[in-house]
């Protein structure tokens, strides 16, 4: 029996994250996202977290040798459409990736700098961050910090709707290419998400508030569709207005949904899309 060589393959995006126990943020929320959306999830472990939905117990940080083998191994092999990282613990880890990056030649990689969860519990040590600006803003198509994280790289409080822009101007100085600013954590009740980029351009985008318990995992999953959609070809901006578009529905659909004693998860799966196919 002759088999004829595959004609296609899978749409491929690539997780380098922390894992959540729980399965509602980091490589579990992204590969929801990568799989709801029709694409081939992979991922390269940067920590284990022991966590749930009221917060995180405890972090296990993978050994950054064993990082780098674990991204070897995945794209020696199978390669990369688009990256998207988030929790990166130490400095060391942070060089591995900036390795891989251009090793690679990896040219989608959408950046979230995970550093504070939804409960609150810090997620990155205070080292890691001045290598991680260093090393990865340059490095990647756009940078996807939360209210909280970009107060923390900034050293100032960005806390309304006027210290978007600042924060965006800000953030671009420090050398990345694009900067998505996401104001779910504004007062009020419209949410306001703020898009830079190094050309001056700025795209805003504003929707109103989704009452809801569950909104563990927001941050991951933003991301990890910017990253989808990037991988297929869409211009930034339309990667982020596809990605809120899906992180929308996703928090309206697990909005009325119980998981847990503080907060939930999202419903990755509201829709979910058939697998995309590349031609070879």
């Amino acid at each position: 029996m002759t088999i004829s060589a595959p004609s296609s393959r899978y749409l491929r995006l690539l997780s380098i994250a922390g894992s959540d126990s729980g399965g509602g943020a980091g490589i579990q929320a992204d590969l929801k996202t990568f799989g709801a959306l029709g694409c081939y999830g992979m991922t390269a472990l940067a920590a284990l977290t022991a966590q749930n939905t009221r917060g995180v117990r405890a972090i296990h940080p993978v050994p950054p040798a064993f990082l780098k083998s674990q991204l070897e191994a995945v794209l020696d092999d199978i390669g990369a459409d688009a990256v998207k990282i988030g929790m990166l613990h130490s400095p060391e880890m942070v060089d591995v990736v900036a390795w891989a990056i251009d090793h690679y030649q990896l040219k989608k990689v959408v950046l979230d700098p995970v550093m504070v969860a939804t409960s609150g519990d810090r997620l990155m040590a205070q080292e890691t961050v001045q290598v991680l600006v260093q090393q990865l803003f340059p490095r990647a198509t756009v940078v996807t910090p939360n209210l909280d994280e970009a107060s923390l790289l900034l050293g100032r409080s960005v806390d309304e709707v006027a210290a978007l822009e600042p924060a965006v101007a800000s953030l671009l100085a420090l050398g990345a290419p694009a900067v998505l600013v996401k104001g779910g954590h504004l007062p009020g009740a419209d949410v306001v998400d703020l898009l830079g980029q190094a050309d001056g351009s700025r795209q805003s985008w504003q929707s109103p508030r989704i009452a809801t318990p569950n909104g563990h995992g927001t941050g991951c999953t933003l991301s990890s569709a910017i990253a989808v959609y990037l991988a297929q070809g869409q211009a930034l901006p339309a990667a982020v207005e596809l990605a809120r578009s899906y992180i929308l529905g996703a928090i309206s659909a697990g909005a009325g949904v119980r998981t847990g004693q503080g907060q939930g998860p999202l419903n990755h799966g509201f829709a979910p899309l058939p697998m995309q196919l590349v031609n070879l």
